[in-house]
């Protein structure tokens, strides 16, 4: 395949081959690869919408979920993607990067009892990553803050 994400879509981010209905070419599994193609290159704003048709499309598969809502999330849609990483956690609970997607979407929101909650779940899965860790302290200090009226 040559071109990037840009050539596939255009300057306006808009499908390759969209007909006259607006839905772009393709299934479900070439949306998610070119949605995933446009998150890796920075355009999460385009890559939500071509990944809400793949979840529209297979609304069971976990893997279209949590691309979807790391697009929303990137794209500062962060009630929407703590919605989709919630999803994902619940159809899988041993789902580390769900549970953190959970706590720091919950985070960006202000709902910082949910954030720990979920964050301290992905630490305790994987203790060594150290994003994980540093969410949880981020969200156990701004809640204890609050908790003080600081």
């Amino acid at each position: 395949m040559t071109g990037g994400p840009q050539e596939q879509f255009g300057s306006e981010g808009g499908g390759r081959g969209a007909g006259a209905s607006g839905v772009p070419e393709g299934d479900a599994y070439e949306w998610y690869r070119r949605g995933v193609g446009l998150l890796d290159s920075g355009h999460p704003a385009a890559a939500a919408q071509l990944l809400a048709r793949a979840a529209e499309a297979v609304p069971e598969s976990r893997s279209v979920r949590e691309a979807l809502a790391r697009a929303l999330f990137d794209a500062g849609r962060y009630a929407a993607a703590l919605a989709e990483f919630r999803t994902v956690a619940e159809s899988d609970p041993a789902d580390d990067y769900a549970q953190f997607g959970w706590g720091l979407a919950a985070s960006r929101v202000g709902d910082f009892e949910t954030a720990v909650e979920h964050l301290a779940l992905a630490v305790a899965m994987r203790p060594g990553t150290k994003h994980y860790r540093v969410a949880l302290t981020q969200a156990r200090a701004t809640l204890r803050a609050r908790e003080t009226g600081m």
